[in-house]
């Protein structure tokens, strides 16, 4: 398994330069040959990480240009539109319909704002540093239901938590990464008389470990799941479930920020599960504060 952009990593330069002093000092042939097979996955390793990395810093442009040149041009127009109508508006000295252009203006002044604030902060999410150590996903999900529930206490909901779901990674982006699938799951199950959600984790077909966060709430259309996680890309209209559509490509980053991938399973009416993976190794006793 190829290390993550942040995890501790030996580089073969240094390596290479001690195998240099070694055959000075006449290291037996048998090491020598040892450690340039040891340098050489060295530079594998190196190499697969830094394609990897050129990989997603251009995926990361492809999806802004996108955002910037589609996403951005739909309350632009919106704003020319109004600015336009409030001009016929006062020329023809028509307060109340001036009035109302101005507010549909500001409201595509304050849709950009948000649609920019939301870019910025996925943009960012691939160049914080990362702090990896243990994590419980399952605590931080009843520190979340918790407080969305504070928030309504009037819906019922039946939250199925699975205890203990430790894993290894930077906890501030962990945290984003439970905040945005739990809102998802909270927000998606709230026209659901029954509502449920649950969280936890299964057997991959690899043996790796597959986590998932489930509810039984809207759904959607399997045939659009190639957009749902581009950025302020959205599966319902925001009549019915507000938001600009950037929760999941958060989400994705930054479970590829953390080597794993992300995918989901839906139907519509019948609800959505989330699953991840996460590629660092599990916590140990070590990395416990």
């Amino acid at each position: 398994m190829t290390a993550s952009a942040d995890s501790p990593k030996i580089s073969a330069v240094p390596a290479m330069a001690a195998l240099l002093e070694q055959i000075r000092e006449g290291i037996d042939p048998a090491g020598a040959e040892q450690e340039i097979l040891r340098i050489t996955s060295l530079l594998e390793d190196e190499l697969n990480q830094r394609s990897a990395e050129v990989v997603a810093a251009n995926k990361e442009l492809e999806n802004f240009s996108y955002s910037v040149s589609h996403d951005l041009r739909a309350p632009l127009s919106t704003i020319d539109g109004f600015s336009r109508l409030l001009e016929g508006a006062v020329t023809k000295g028509n307060a109340e319909r001036s009035t109302h252009y101005l507010q549909r203006i500001r409201l595509g002044v304050g849709n950009i704002n948000e649609l920019i604030a939301a870019l910025l902060a996925v943009s960012r999410l691939l160049r914080a540093p990362m702090a990896p150590q243990a994590v419980d996903l399952g605590a931080l999900a009843a520190e979340v239901f918790a407080t969305l529930q504070q928030a309504e206490p009037e819906r019922q909901v039946q939250l199925s938590i699975q205890p203990a779901l430790r894993v290894r990674g930077d906890p501030a982006l962990l945290r984003q990464l439970v905040e945005h699938l739990a809102g998802n799951a909270w927000k998606f199950s709230s026209k659901t008389a029954d509502a449920q959600i649950a969280v936890g984790s299964q057997p991959g077909p690899d043996g790796e470990t597959v986590y998932f966060f489930r509810d039984n709430g809207a759904g959607f259309d399997m045939a659009h799941a190639d957009k749902l996680f581009g950025i302020f890309q959205r599966m319902h209209v925001s009549s019915d479930f507000p938001g600009i559509g950037a929760g999941l490509s958060t989400v994705q980053r930054i479970v590829m920020r953390h080597g794993g991938r992300v995918w989901a399973q839906a139907l519509p009416g019948q609800g959505t599960t989330i699953y991840f993976t996460l590629a660092m190794p599990a916590t140990g006793a070590a990395d416990k504060g």
